[in-house]
């Protein structure tokens, strides 16, 4: 196994009748690991459904206090090789070209955590839009004029709302606290050794560690599991039965592309095979999807996401 067993001793909330498990996501929209990642975690949340309690926390990759770059295109051009190489390993398309480093995670956390009051699914399009502003557009959402151009015409969302919510103190101590979290990794990745391209020990920054981008905890009536790093799809569904126990045992739901794109909005190469692995279905995009052109393979909108994306914006204009 890939995965760690942890000893939590947390139980599903009494309360709480619908979900089994509770699971836990740090990330970050700037992260090419954590969107390389993105296939395997959209399908297990199908997968779990309702039986799940899913809790994003941005772990604020590059952070305020960080010391400028003094040549900027020249981190940018070590961070795009640096997207390169994991994309050799998940397969995630990147952008041609990345215009510069992400100069702050947190206009764009603070954005994924304000889009969480307006409901999950709209919650789930914001971050999905950000990461795309990053490895689709290589022009990083990092400040108030990015983000309102990043998340034009998401279904369900009030643009207005959002950023008005993204300046409140509320959402700033929510993000805050999520750093603080992310900064107090459980014992077992500390010195964790395990095997992969991105075995998920976690990081050490500055004086503090923090955990690996992506890693998931999971937590339901068979005890506590921690996925760290970057994993296959099969792994993260062996952990949720695993701490799900004797409550649960999920198996992949089938859908099929055009299922998933009227889902989702969007998909990668990467999503497409593994939906098609899931539902036995060959991986061919719908008929109707719009192709947008990475430097690592397509990307394929739905049409009505097609109509507000910055991606199609930018090339119409």
């Amino acid at each position: 196994m890939t995965w760690v067993r942890v000893d939590s001793g947390g139980q599903v909330r009494p309360e709480d009748t619908s979900s089994v498990l509770r699971i836990t996501e740090f990330t970050d929209a700037a992260c090419p690991w954590a969107w390389g990642s993105e296939p395997a975690f959209r399908l297990l949340r199908q997968t779990l459904g309702r039986r799940a309690d899913w809790r994003r926390v941005s772990g604020i990759l590059f952070d305020e206090d960080d010391d400028p770059a003094p040549d900027p295109d020249a981190e940018a051009r070590w961070y795009q090789r640096f997207i390169d190489d994991v994309t050799l390993h998940t397969g995630a398309p990147y952008a041609p070209r990345l215009q510069w480093l992400t100069r702050s995670s947190w206009p764009a956390s603070l954005a994924a955590k304000a889009a969480e009051a307006q409901g999950p699914d709209v919650a789930q399009r914001v971050v999905r839009r950000l990461r795309e502003t990053t490895f689709v557009l290589g022009t990083p959402a990092d400040t108030e004029d990015g983000i309102r151009d990043a998340v034009c015409g998401v279904p369900g969302l009030d643009v207005g709302r959002l950023l008005r919510d993204l300046g409140s103190p509320r959402v700033r101590d929510a993000v805050r606290e999520d750093w603080a979290e992310t900064r107090r990794p459980i014992p077992e990745v500390v010195d964790l050794d395990a095997p992969g391209p991105h075995g998920g020990r976690a990081k050490e920054v500055g004086e503090r560690r923090r955990y690996a981008l992506p890693t998931l905890l999971l937590d339901g009536p068979g005890g506590g599991v921690c996925v760290p790093g970057w994993r296959p799809f099969a792994v993260y569904l062996d952990a949720a039965r695993a701490a799900a126990g004797d409550v649960v045992a999920p198996a992949p739901v089938k859908l099929s592309a055009g299922e998933a794109l009227e889902r989702w909005r969007s998909l990668t190469g990467p999503e497409l095979t593994l939906l098609a692995e899931a539902s036995g279905d060959p991986s061919n995009p719908p008929a109707d999807a719009v192709r947008i052109e990475t430097g690592n393979g397509p990307l394929w909108l739905h049409p009505g996401e097609a109509r507000y994306h910055p991606a199609v914006r930018r090339v119409a204009d």
